[in-house]
């Protein structure tokens, strides 16, 4: 049976942690959770970049976006970290996003080393173009997936995320 196919009919058995552990000599690689979560997100990254390509976008502008979208202003530090993308990279997108007018720039009242990026009336309209793409590609990954699954599944992602980020 795949993984895919336990992954529906329910919990799988006891040994499944030791196939999942690197460190166990039974671990194999389909059972190993960060090999699936990076097989599923490579997947979507080729797909969403193909399809955000045909509307001239690109998915650190649309992480960018989506995250100005819920809260803007923000600082690039702020959306780089959101986003979990380098500072010089968000940096280079930022730039990007304020040279097509999507969004502006200006240093922080409080503390002028700090740039705040506020989402645009045009980056507004990006935003609904993106989404449009990006609803898509949501209903192609999880159009058989039920509501209590997606919230399952992103309580263990950030449950996951979170264990990542405690300091060793």
């Amino acid at each position: 049976m795949s993984t895919a196919a336990r992954a529906r009919t329910g919990p799988r058995p006891a040994g499944a942690r030791l196939r999942s552990d690197p460190a166990s000599p039974g671990c194999r690689i389909a059972d190993y959770p960060f090999y699936l979560v990076n097989r599923a997100a490579a997947r979507y990254a080729i797909d969403m970049g193909k399809a955000l390509k045909g509307i001239g976008m690109d998915l650190p502008t649309w992480r960018a976006l989506m995250i100005l979208h819920e809260r803007s202003p923000r600082s690039v530090t702020e959306i780089a970290d959101q986003a979990v993308i380098r500072l010089s990279t968000m940096t280079r997108v930022v730039q990007r996003l304020d040279r097509s007018g999507l969004v502006r720039l200006a240093s922080r009242p409080s503390d002028g080393r700090v740039t705040d990026v506020a989402i645009t009336p045009r980056g507004l309209d990006a935003v609904r173009r993106v989404r449009e793409v990006a609803g898509r590609m949501f209903q192609r990954a999880f159009g058989d997936f039920s509501a209590g699954e997606i919230e399952t599944l992103n309580e263990l992602l950030v449950r996951v995320f979170r264990n990542l980020s405690l300091a060793p």
